[in-house]
């Protein structure tokens, strides 16, 4: 068992995580005027940020066997912290897509780091209000933009809140780090696998689980990214009420992992899982009906149906493989993550500067029934691998 205090500790180092997540997207319509960038802009600083955070999630064993859970979790918030204060301090385009860099390397090894800790250590119900409070950081970050925005303030503002707080966070982590190092979690740690991608992508039922991931997180970080500027493109909202709108994705995958975690008390992760996909389809399909209103309520329901998938196929991720692979699939889970974040926002940014914003719900359902097909073949393949043993 997880003893409370630390549980709480995680819990807050998943809202640290998620603070700068839903940052670049509330305010973009607004950076992008200031900074003289086009909007797909943000694609190229959510590209560069990815990638590094696939450098790290990739190295998250080895990282971890080196320096230990805890104080990987303490130095990449305060990485993270100084990077949006640069942000700030310097508004300038080119100074974003350099400092997207050391914000991308913290955010990739505390979120392998934790979610491999969760996955081994607690119940699923765990995970799934862990990912809750992720999404506590991304509404608070549109929220705070909003405000700054509303009155009369410059998005340098808003990123300046957003990372007094997220250094307010790293202050307790720091002070909490005697609590991570147990004898057992340290034998854990140096126990575990550090397995290339290659090793990893020849486990049984990987290749589809992984690339399938990818599809999900590429939906996930379209709707992150644009669905401020798909109310104002689209739409025809003012760019100050969209970017509180656009915050209720955010507001719906908060809630939906909320209730998730009561859930997973009664059902099976895949099942949670194939039940959001569901939902997912049903909220792209909303998306298609004309309306301020409705588009509002459709980004609402699309991240209640998103908002179960990663944690519960994070959740099932010992399970699949095995404890003593976990972290380096997880990892490796990390790095395909954000390859969709890296990729998919700018594609569809390519693709709405030539078709416009209002395609963004047939890009949403084509990357959903990917995902479907590819997790099923998945689960298929793990069942015959689990029965055979």
């Amino acid at each position: 068992m997880v003893p409370t205090t630390l549980l709480v500790i995680i819990y807050l180092s998943f809202i640290s995580l998620g603070l700068p997540d839903s940052l670049l997207g509330s305010a973009w319509p607004t950076m992008a005027g200031d900074l003289s960038a086009p909007l797909w802009g943000a694609g190229l600083i959510q590209m560069t940020t990815s990638l590094c955070t696939i450098i790290s999630s990739v190295n998250s064993a080895r990282l971890i066997r080196r320096f230990g859970t805890g104080r990987l979790v303490a130095f990449s918030g305060l990485l993270t912290a100084a990077s949006l204060m640069g942000m700030s301090l310097m508004p300038n385009y080119f100074f974003l897509l350099l400092l997207s860099i050391p914000l991308g390397l913290g955010a990739g090894a505390v979120d392998a780091a934790i979610n491999n800790y969760v996955a081994l250590h607690c119940e699923a119900r765990h995970m799934n209000w862990l990912h809750c409070f992720w999404g506590v950081g991304t509404v608070i970050s549109p929220f705070v933009m909003s405000a700054a925005l509303n009155f009369g303030m410059k998005w340098t503002t808003g990123y300046r809140g957003v990372s007094a707080m997220q250094f307010a966070l790293s202050a307790v982590l720091l002070m909490s780090l005697r609590l991570w190092g147990g004898e057992k979690t340290k034998q854990e740690e140096q126990n575990a696998k550090v397995l290339s991608v290659a090793q990893v992508l020849a486990l049984p039922g990987a290749k589809q689980g992984l690339f399938g991931f990818t599809c999900y997180c590429g939906v996930e970080s379209v709707f992150m990214l644009w669905s401020a500027t798909y109310l104002v493109m689209a739409r025809g909202m003012d760019a100050a009420l969209a970017a509180s709108m656009g915050g209720l994705y955010f507001i719906g995958i908060t809630v939906g992992r909320g209730i998730a975690g009561f859930i997973a008390m009664k059902l099976r992760p895949r099942q949670i899982v194939r039940l959001s996909q569901v939902m997912m389809v049903l909220g792209a399909l909303l998306l298609f009906v004309p309306g301020q209103g409705v588009a509002v309520f459709g980004l609402l329901f699309m991240g209640l149906g998103c908002a179960p998938v990663y944690p519960n196929i994070v959740q099932d991720t010992p399970r699949n493989y095995g404890a003593e692979n976990s972290q380096a699939v997880i990892g490796v889970q990390m790095a395909f993550a954000y390859v969709g974040s890296l990729c998919m926002p700018t594609v569809f940014g390519w693709i709405a500067e030539a078709l416009g914003y209002g395609v963004m719900p047939a890009f949403a359902l084509a990357l959903t029934a990917v995902m479907v097909l590819l997790y099923n073949g998945q689960q298929r393949i793990v069942d015959r691998k689990n029965a055979e043993q």
